[in-house]
């Protein structure tokens, strides 16, 4: 009997001790779903750390890029063009051959000029053989003449051999005077000759065409076997200087103030040039200069900006965003451009406290620089504020924080293209 009494006792601790771990287990499963449904009542959210940084200040305009250097190649003589030696789109240097113009004629000219020369010499050297002759003649028709007066003194010849003794001498002096002329005559000749040589020597190099500048070469105007004239308009082709190249653009007349103050100061103000939609850096450069004057109609100054543009990444014509570095705000307080909102009151975010609950604080914007904003006022760094999920959120809100917040934007693109004061 005693056997089924140990027996029973075995079986019923054994169903207490099942009854205790079922309610253990459900126990557990409760307090797992207790905390799955609180947890599911916190937003989940990113959020980032205010901290102390620099940030550069810049001025933004819309621009175009424009060439220094834009030269329409001409010939400077006449004649039918032989040779083009250059291809379209080639980039070539300052004294490359470019064309050829039939050479001659030009040839043919110097040719006579250079004889033209050499006859005016011949000239002269004989106009001074008949001076030496005539000016020995002259000579002994003066001692001629100082013993046939002494001879009339003694009456031994007549006053008309007398008189005729000086005619000849006055008649050797004409010819002196004509000779001497001659030979100036002559001389002037030689310098016309040797100019009208130089200008037949220049033009026979004017028909070999060089590149006047360094730069590209544009589309070809002219082909070879026309006839060129130095009148012609449209030229042989145009060459356009891209390094380096300028870029013109405009800020408005408040703003023109402190660029003055900077350039007064020896500042170098660098530029950069981004495309059309605001987005790659195509260039970096300086600013080169300041307009004279204000445009009245839109109320903007017009500055020029110079970038190597080694790569060519910049054409004429092209339409940029430029940047212009104007100073560093140091120390400032820091935090992404995407934690702040904008609401009735102006605008603010939402800070993180420790026990990860939310509350709107009111901000003042400083600098907008990519994806960062400086704060004035409003938070210090290591405050914690919602940079994702903030459109869910109310004043005193339980949140989840979430490790990470949006994707920055990679190198060579911008999220916002100021860096201008909000």
């Amino acid at each position: 009997m005693w056997i089924w009494l140990v027996i029973f006792a075995l079986i019923a601790y054994g169903c207490y001790e099942l009854y205790q771990y079922e309610n253990s287990r459900k126990a557990q499963i409760a307090a797992k779903k207790g905390g799955m449904m609180r947890a599911r009542n916190n937003i989940p959210v990113g959020v980032a750390s205010a901290h102390k940084g620099d940030l550069p200040v810049y001025l933004e305009g819309l621009g175009t890029v424009t060439a220094f250097n834009t030269v329409t190649v001409k010939t400077r003589v006449d004649g039918q063009l032989t040779n083009v030696a250059f291809h379209e789109g080639q980039f070539v240097h300052a004294g490359d051959l470019l064309a050829e113009i039939d050479p001659r004629p030009y040839q043919v000219a110097l040719d006579q000029t250079k004889a033209n020369l050499q006859q005016a010499t011949a000239n002269v050297a004989q106009a001074k053989g008949n001076l030496e002759r005539d000016q020995a003649s002259l000579r002994d028709a003066q001692l001629n003449y100082q013993r046939d007066q002494q001879l009339f003194k003694d009456q031994i010849i007549a006053k008309q051999q007398l008189d005729t003794q000086l005619a000849t001498a006055d008649q050797i002096r004409g010819s002196i005077a004509a000779d001497q002329a001659t030979i100036a005559s002559n001389q002037a000749a030689i310098v016309s000759a040797q100019a009208a040589i130089d200008n037949a020597r220049l033009n026979l190099t004017y028909t070999k065409i060089t590149a006047p500048i360094s730069g590209r070469i544009g589309l070809r105007l002219v082909d070879a076997g026309n006839m060129v004239h130095a009148a012609d308009t449209n030229g042989i082709v145009v060459i356009t200087q891209l390094q380096p190249i300028a870029v013109l653009f405009s800020i408005p007349e408040d703003q023109l103030p402190s660029v003055l103050e900077k350039l007064r100061n020896g500042a170098k103000l660098r530029a950069e040039a981004y495309d059309r939609a605001g987005q790659k850096k195509l260039a970096e450069g300086t600013l080169l200069t300041v307009d004279n004057q204000i445009d009245q109609t839109t109320g903007t100054s017009r500055l020029k900006a110079v970038f190597p543009n080694n790569d060519n990444a910049l054409f004429p014509n092209q339409f940029v965003n430029v940047r212009l570095w104007l100073d560093t705000r140091r120390g400032v307080t820091i935090i992404p451009a995407v934690a702040i909102q904008r609401g009735p009151s102006g605008t603010f975010v939402y800070l993180v406290a420790d026990d990860d609950t939310v509350s709107v604080r009111q901000v003042k914007v400083g600098l907008t620089e990519n994806n960062d904003v400086s704060i004035d006022e409003g938070l210090q760094a290591g405050d914690r504020v919602v940079v994702d999920g903030a459109e869910k959120l109310t004043e005193g809100m339980k949140v989840a924080v979430r490790e990470g917040g949006p994707a920055r934007n990679g190198a060579g693109q911008r999220g916002n293209p100021k860096g201008m004061l909000e």
